[in-house]
């Protein structure tokens, strides 16, 4: 017990500085989480359909004022309703919710994608505007029992939020660059006159991530390699995962994140495409989870971490052609 106390309040003496960065959340599966980070991607890969993604992580489990994370996104590609801009790209909403210690951060985004086609893939180029909400509700308890000004107040502050990015999907590899959180803004608590604000402000992360698909590897089973590195230019982070897909239906594969986490991953195709048309716009789901194990002295407090996913999409039907006839040609 004393050491998860221990370890709350190293997370609030991180908090309580003055102008600390927040960082970006982690997630294990991060490549069905690829447009909150990246507008590039929106509406690619659901050609006329609509696609929703759910992701909890539940990180250093028993551990007080861990980090927990949740995430949602939705997104559409409707090329066949020919309508101006939107027929040639994707649109979608991104929110996350992401709660350590005594703050609280949500983030609600909405995301456009440009698809270019080329001869080697389609090239998206994704824009996501939206809001940012940070606050904080702490309760100090200073060790001489006096108020102490030098600690951040109640607060609660909503502020503009953009996202820039790139992504090129090819046949059996994707790659992306994209930057989140473009304004980079303060967050502030309402300090009396003479005493300076304390806070929080929202770094501008940047991202590069990349895979490739290795098809028929044996008998119809795949390998999928993924990886995300991620930068606010004072940390840098990476995470490098391998998946075995078996028939399209199951999966089972590891991830290692730096310095941080080993994790295994299973998940399952609930309801299986294939490459008939009729099955292609039949709707999909699949589920996952994942467990890490923390190599760093975290290990000696939690049980791991946990993530579980959700996601399930929709196929539009075709648009009916309609024929005028005339009744002199009936």
């Amino acid at each position: 017990m004393k050491k998860r106390l221990l370890v709350l309040s190293l997370i609030a003496c991180a908090i309580g500085g003055n102008a600390v960065a927040q960082q970006d959340r982690l997630i294990t599966h991060f490549m069905y989480d690829k447009m909150s980070v990246n507008p590039g991607v929106t509406g690619l890969g659901v050609k006329n359909g609509l696609c929703g993604t759910s992701i909890y992580r539940n990180q250093w489990d028993k551990v007080n004022g861990a980090p927990n994370s949740a995430v949602l996104n939705v997104e559409a590609n409707l090329e066949q309703y020919r309508i101006p801009v939107i027929s040639n790209g994707g649109l979608g909403i991104s929110f996350y919710h992401d709660a350590i210690a005594f703050t609280r951060q949500n983030t609600a985004v909405f995301n456009y994608s440009y698809h270019i086609p080329t001869s080697a893939g389609i090239l998206g180029v994704g824009v996501g505007v939206g809001v940012t909400n940070l606050g904080m509700n702490p309760e100090w308890l200073p060790p001489t029992g006096l108020p102490d000004n030098s600690l951040p107040l109640a607060f609660s502050e909503t502020k503009l939020d953009m996202n820039f990015g790139l992504y090129f999907k090819g046949n059996d590899f994707y790659a992306g660059l994209s930057s989140t959180h473009l304004p980079a803004p303060d967050f502030n608590d309402e300090k009396p006159l003479g005493i300076s604000p304390v806070g929080l402000n929202t770094s501008r992360h940047y991202y590069a991530m990349g895979g490739y698909t290795f098809r028929n590897v044996i008998q119809g089973d795949d390998v999928e390699a993924n990886v995300i590195v991620k930068t606010d230019m004072i940390l840098t982070s990476f995470d490098v995962n391998g998946r075995y897909i078996w028939q399209n239906k199951l999966y089972g594969g590891v991830t290692y994140r730096l310095s941080d986490a080993v994790g295994i991953m299973v998940g399952a195709n609930i309801f299986q495409l294939t490459d008939s048309p009729r099955a292609a716009r039949l709707p999909s789901l699949t589920v996952g989870y994942s467990y890490d194990v923390s190599i760093h002295k975290m290990s000696n407090i939690s049980t791991g971490s946990h993530e579980m996913f959700v996601k399930f999409c929709y196929f539009l039907p075709p648009i009916p052609i309609t024929k005028s006839k005339h009744p002199r040609w009936l």
